[in-house]
């Protein structure tokens, strides 16, 4: 086997929740140029149509489940659904997150904490026990976590700090789940994202510039990371040439981290 072929993911099936837009589309594909097929979810019917049908251009097959996993019960009935419709499940990737809320902590309601842990954290944990957990018998699998680089610091000028909590409960949770899973044939890794431009952060550049000015100032490489970035990672994670990688948290950030 040449270096390249390690990189391959040929004869293995992919999971990934919000995988219809911004890096989980990119993951996606990234993944099915490199020989897997990809279970879909994400909340949008047409938007995961349309990821499924590029899936499928590239000469893989694509299941879509319809369903918002920031809500347990969804979560918890969607994974048992992929198991019995399109599993076994060899890769999960656990990418759905998001801010979406500029709030300071002392004016946050706990129904509105509880919703973004569940949004962050929640489904994290649930689809890592039902989904990775399934992979234990086998004594193979991979699992990556989309943290943030927002789980090791604060963001200046932006609320909502239910972001940070959980971002850093996702990369300890993926440093545990790693310790114990590491000797039953389970990875379990992070990738840590900066600024990247994806759907929400250019909606977001247009109501706060500002905080999107600030944030690029302080990146050595002087711009956002673009989502097709991310997508070389994800397939070095999910394939063989990570074998003996677990418990890690990959930063891609520019070099926004170093400062």
């Amino acid at each position: 086997m040449n270096v390249l072929d390690q990189f391959r993911l040929d004869g293995k099936r992919l999971f990934i929740t919000g995988g219809s837009r911004g890096f989980g589309r990119v993951i996606a594909l990234a993944a099915a140029e490199a020989g897997a097929d990809i279970v879909l979810n994400a909340r949008d019917p047409d938007a995961l149509a349309k990821t499924a049908a590029e899936v499928r251009e590239r000469g893989r097959k694509a299941w879509t489940f319809v369903g918002d996993v920031a809500d347990p019960a969804t979560c918890e009935a969607l994974c048992a659904r992929v198991l019995v419709e399109a599993g076994p499940i060899d890769i999960l990737v656990n990418n759905v997150g998001g801010r979406n809320l500029d709030v300071a902590v002392e004016n946050t309601d706990l129904k509105t904490w509880q919703s973004f842990i569940d949004l962050n954290l929640t489904h994290v944990f649930l689809c890592t026990r039902i989904i990775g957990g399934a992979m234990l018998p086998r004594g193979q699998g991979r699992v990556i976590n989309i943290a943030s680089i927002s789980g090791l610091i604060a963001n200046r000028g932006i609320g909502g700090r239910h972001y940070e909590a959980a971002k850093a409960a996702v990369i300890h949770f993926t440093r545990a789940t790693a310790a114990d899973w590491a000797p039953r044939g389970v990875t379990v890794n992070a990738i840590c994202p900066g600024l990247f431009m994806t759907e929400p952060n250019l909606a977001w550049a247009k109501q706060h510039p500002e905080v999107i000015e600030t944030f690029v100032k302080a990146v050595p490489m002087g711009r956002t990371g673009e989502p097709h970035e991310i997508g070389p990672l994800a397939v070095y994670l999910a394939s063989p040439a990570s074998s003996y990688v677990t418990g890690a948290a990959f930063v891609i950030d520019g070099g926004y981290t170093l400062w």
